[in-house]
């Protein structure tokens, strides 16, 4: 092949959950132009700017190509050496053996960011590394992201993928929470050009209903937007399921066969009225009354809620309550609702459903969920002295002094990282192995497409309410009023 020859690639943009079909072309080992793939039946030739950018990313002279070292060049003075990769292998391995070898497995810290996510190599061999060093000091992106979804996920319906996505394409009333898939191109939800999608909604005379307390783009385009007080969504979903028992509004339809403990969520949701939740929301009681009819009614409908409502003090209740109020409606598994989807591989069958709250953070004694402790934990597992401290991290496709909570207290302590860059995170790394750009190596995004929230949706799968109903009621309606805002 000449160099000057012009090939057609087909692939998948790795870079976020909507996966768009991309058409590259390439002249030798140069990027000529990449564009939207018209032929993919799920993105349909949409394409944003960022896949656009990986031509940038590959081509940029900054992107780290070899792996560095961290030297010290005077007192107090470090900068980063290009090394060999047997080099860099060999001081990582070393370092990864004399710290558990000094200090046990638990003295060995992981965080890996939300691209890892995209990458089969990362999904799969990273886990054959960690399953023998079986560190309790695991963190990851998610809970600072989608960890409500996977626990109530767990409680739900047994297992933490089994998480229904909207089927935008058939629904007749799409109620939004928290989320602005018009910036994100939905999220544990994969919808390439939503903003068609949602332009289609309306024409066929459905509607949208946005509560956020901004007014986002998807807001300014939906047929009603409701600005809410930050943190009190969970007030504003209980109010709704009041309605819907009070009126006599509850027919879970074709799930009802599969449901169990919705008796138990109306006596709870009693006294939680929609006057009660316009005093803490700054939602009309009215409006409250009438969306919770208009979701009841509708032919097809959808409540869904992503990150503004699962990263707040009740993200899970917000969570939950969003599940019930597609039960009750009977708009659960049901087309043009919130549905479960076929995979490719059933990845039900091929993980485990996850895990909550079997061992703690040392310091806070906060809950692990699926072996990883929270981010926000990983600070003081860092600095706290003693039996299982944090004496060497790891971190992949991650930025973590930048994107989890007490950055600041992260801004050190980093021993080894992957990343493609020197970053806030990697400036404090011995060792950084850098990767190859994404146009540098085949590509299959495992997550999306195989977890299920990408390819369409069948009906009818068991789910039982009744394990999470009674405990996250007990542990999240306590002291409700006490803690949402009044003012």
């Amino acid at each position: 092949m000449s160099d000057n020859e012009t090939v057609t690639h087909h692939r998948v943009c790795h870079l976020c959950e909507a996966m768009c079909g991309l058409v590259i072309q390439t002249e030798g080992e140069r990027v000529v132009d990449i564009r939207g793939d018209r032929a993919d039946p799920l993105s349909r030739g949409h394409i944003c700017p960022k896949a656009v950018a990986l031509q940038d990313i590959h081509e940029d002279p900054d992107r780290l190509r070899k792996p560095l070292k961290r030297v010290r060049s005077a007192p107090g003075v470090y900068h980063h050496e290009a090394i060999e990769w047997g080099e860099a292998f060999d001081l990582a391995a070393d370092a990864l053996a004399t710290t558990i070898r000094d200090h046990g497995v638990d003295a060995v810290g992981a965080y890996f960011g939300n691209p890892a996510v995209h990458n089969y190599g990362m999904l799969t061999h990273q886990r054959n590394l960690f399953r023998h060093i079986r560190t309790r000091n695991r963190f990851s992106a998610t809970s600072v992201d989608q960890l409500p979804h996977h626990l109530v996920s767990l409680w739900c319906f047994g297992h933490m993928l089994l998480q229904p996505i909207p089927d935008v394409d058939r629904t007749h009333y799409f109620l939004m929470l928290g989320a602005n898939p018009l910036a994100s191109n939905g999220s544990l939800w994969t919808v390439p050009d939503v903003r068609r999608r949602l332009k289609d909604l309306r024409a066929r005379g459905g509607k949208l209903v946005v509560i956020d307390p901004r007014r986002t783009e998807t807001a300014e385009m939906a047929s009603e937007h409701h600005f809410i007080k930050p943190g009190t969504d969970a007030t504003f979903l209980l109010a709704m399921i009041h309605v819907l028992f009070r009126d006599g509004l509850v027919d879970p339809g074709a799930m009802t066969s599969h449901t169990d403990g919705v008796d138990e969520v109306g006596a709870a949701v009693t006294e939680l009225t929609p006057q009660w939740a316009e005093e803490r929301t700054g939602i009309a009681a009215a409006d409250i009354e009438r969306i919770a009819h208009e979701m009841a009614a509708a032919e097809a409908g959808i409540c869904y809620g992503r990150m503004g409502v699962s990263t707040q003090a009740y993200g899970a209740l917000c969570q939950w309550a969003i599940q019930v109020i597609n039960v009750v409606t009977g708009n659960l598994d049901k087309p043009g609702g919130s549905l479960f989807t076929a995979p490719a591989m059933d990845q039900v069958a091929n993980t485990s459903p996850g895990g909550f709250a079997r061992f703690t953070s040392r310091k806070r004694g906060l809950p692990e969920f699926n072996y990883e402790l929270p981010a926000a934990a990983m600070a003081d597992e860092i600095r706290t002295p003693g039996e299982g401290q944090i004496k060497l991290m790891v971190t992949g496709a991650g930025n973590p002094v930048l994107s989890t909570p007490n950055g600041q207290a992260l801004d050190a302590s980093i021993t080894k990282d992957i990343d493609f860059y020197i970053n806030e995170t990697t400036r404090h790394a011995d060792i950084i192995l850098p990767p190859t750009s994404a146009l540098e190596h085949d590509h299959y995004d495992i997550a999306f497409p195989i977890a299920g929230f990408a390819i369409p949706p069948v009906t009818s799968f068991p789910i039982s309410m009744g394990p999470m109903a009674p405990f996250m009621i007990g542990r999240y309606f306590r002291n409700l009023e006490s803690v949402l805002p009044n003012d």
